[in-house]
Order: structure tokens, then sequence, then C-alpha cells
């Protein structure tokens, strides 16, 4: 049997104020996998590959602090068990990891929030379609007030700001970062499913990867008062719509909360959870 698990780490490290549609030519670099990850069509698609070899993996030029970051995305079709994309810093992270899985059985999306090296903070839930069969956006929001994970411009979380509180929240600059790679030790059913290497070479694709941030350069961010007005920079809180659709993917889809995992908080869930 096959476990091939995809999963898109997003990181930010860095301020850029920008907004930067660009070739891939122009804004990331493979930094690993022999040859295995590939820009084409003149910069407009990056692949990422994985056999039993090697994966593959890239990251932005750019170091970002706040911003919004979109990136489409087409999943490793068929039996993806085992593989995984992500990404891992002993500063701050915010994750999104596709999780491969059998044919036929769906890909489940993994988000976490690292600060400081320490997450813990995990949400997973199933898509209400097929990300093999098409390119499909996903997105992070990073501002002062909130984080927001979306997919096709449906919010599927979000995590405040509540460092007032006493609860830590990113604010290192970070990089964007994305990898392919074998993770059939935990990522489908928890490891029971192995990758099915008859089914290689596995291949994610890219396209349009897009930053609407602050980048920083030489210690310096592009972001001052005077060019902070961006509706993304400012946007404090989810809109009516924006609500509406975020309880209709937590009710409908989410499959894990860190929330509600009593079992494994038995003093008591993450202080962030009882004041949302």
């Amino acid at each position: 049997m096959t476990t091939c698990s995809s999963s898109l780490t997003i990181l930010i490290l860095a301020t850029l104020f920008v907004a930067s549609l660009a070739n891939f030519y122009q804004t990331v670099d493979i930094t690993w996998g022999d040859g295995r990850g590939q820009i084409l069509n003149n910069g407009d698609l990056l692949t990422l590959s994985l056999d039993k070899t090697s994966g593959s993996g890239f990251q932005s030029r750019n170091e970002y602090m706040f911003g919004k970051i979109d990136m489409q995305l087409k999943l490793v079709p068929r039996n993806s068990a085992g593989t995984l994309r992500s990404n891992s810093s002993s500063w701050d992270e915010i994750d999104f990891e596709f999780l491969g899985n059998l044919s036929g059985d769906p890909y489940i999306v993994h988000t976490n929030v690292f600060t400081q090296g320490k997450g813990n903070r995990e949400q997973q839930f199933y898509l209400w379609f097929d990300p093999t069969a098409d390119f499909h956006n996903y997105t992070f929001l990073w501002n002062p007030q909130h984080i927001v994970f979306y997919v096709d411009g449906t919010p599927i979380r979000e995590f405040k700001n509540l460092e007032s509180d006493g609860v830590s929240y990113p604010n290192q600059t970070m990089r964007m970062y994305s990898s392919l790679w074998n993770a059939d030790d935990w990522a489908t059913q928890g490891g029971r499913v192995k990758t099915d290497w008859s089914q290689a070479p596995f291949t994610a694709s890219y396209m349009n990867f897009n930053a609407d941030a602050c980048i920083v350069s030489n210690g310096a961010s592009s972001c001052n008062s005077n060019n902070t007005s961006s509706s993304w920079y400012t946007n404090q809180k989810l809109n009516s719509t924006e609500e509406e659709r975020l309880k209709w993917v937590q009710n409908n889809y989410m499959i894990y909360n860190y929330c509600t995992d009593y079992n494994r908080f038995p003093q008591g869930v993450p202080k962030e959870c009882t004041m949302t």
C-alpha cells in the first residue's frame, strides 16, 4: 500500500511590502532535490517530485514579516500515501501541510502555528473538492491582529493575536518554504500505510506565487507608517460573510482540533482555546 503525504509549509521569515506577482525564476530558489524540482513554462510553473531516493524543495528569495501570501497548487494524484510537503524552523512558522492518502480517500489539510520553535496548535481538515484534479488557491494572511488560513478564498482557520493575554504570536521574520518528501512514518493513518514506490515519481505543481507583504532586507523593512494602509495589513477581523464560511468549514470539514483534545492536554487546553 502507498503512503504519500504531501505537505505544503508556507513559512514567512522577513518583511516585504510590495505586491509581487512574478514568475518563479524571479521569486524563488530550488534549494534541494538534485533536479527533482523544476521551473517550467518560462517561469509560470514549478514542480516538485519525490522518488525513493529523494524529495525536493524551494524557498522564497525574499524574507517577510507580515503579508498575504498566495499560491496555486495541484496536489499529487492517485495513491499519495506517504509523501509530505513541509518545513521546519527553530523560529516562527505558519504551516499549511497536505497529507496524502490511499486512492479514493481524501487528502488532509494540516495547519499549525509555531512560535519560538514550539507548535502543538494543529487543526486538520478535509477539503470539499479533489485537490489533485486542478489548481486551487491556498492563502494565509498574517498581520499584527491575526493569522487567517484560506482555501480558494474561504477561511478555514483564524489564529488571533492574544499576546497581551500571554499567548505567544509569530512576530519574527520568515521565508516561504515548500517541500515534497516521504513521511510514511506518520503522515497517512498514523504511519500504518506506507509509500508505494511503484507509483513514483510523485509530483506536485505550483502556479501564481503572490506575496503582497513587507520585505526585510539588510535589517530594514519595506513597511513603514506611510505605506501600511493595504487591506491585508489593516484587516483586524473577519467580516460577517467570512465568519459564516469559517463556521461552515469547521462544522463540516474539520477532523481534528487541538483545542478539544482533552486527552492530549489533561491539565487543560492551551490558553488561547478558552479565549476565542
